[in-house]
């Protein structure tokens, strides 16, 4: 059975590969086929794994090597986020990774990258994404209300 799957796995993914375009990766695939309402839950359960994570490679290891690496590339944006709940509505990240993932070239980027955009675009001033975008140019974030 498991060669049966592999075998179905591979002709998917070259049927896939011969069209133009970009092949999704099973993260934005799965993403995708969420209601928002679950993707609300899978966002917060993503969260909370990355914190969890974090804690546990402190924990066993300390602080240094791959734990200030996982720190430093993963963990730092999800403690941003964290503190933003208090203030912002979990949707608005939804709104923005849907946002991120609706541009073909970025369909197969990696969910920490949607993430990061959510956050940077939720996070910068002005109403509609071309605002938000005019905003961020050059790195500079200028703050919403807060």
């Amino acid at each position: 059975m498991k060669k049966l799957i592999i075998v179905f796995f591979i002709l998917l993914v070259g049927i896939q590969g011969q069209n133009n375009k970009p092949v999704l990766s099973p993260a934005v695939a799965y993403w995708k086929a969420l209601p928002a309402d679950e993707k609300e839950m899978f966002l917060f359960s993503y969260l909370v794994q990355v914190y969890e994570t974090d804690s546990q490679l402190k924990a066993e290891i300390g602080y240094g090597g791959i734990s200030k690496w996982y720190y430093d590339n993963r963990a730092e944006l999800v403690y941003g986020i964290f503190d933003k709940l208090e203030s912002t509505d979990l949707k608005q990240f939804v709104k923005w990774i849907d946002e991120y993932y609706s541009h073909g070239e970025f369909a197969n980027k990696p969910f920490y990258e949607a993430l990061e955009f959510a956050y940077r675009f939720q996070q910068a001033s002005g109403e509609s994404l071309w605002e938000k975008y005019e905003n961020l140019k050059y790195g500079k974030i200028k703050p919403g209300n807060q």
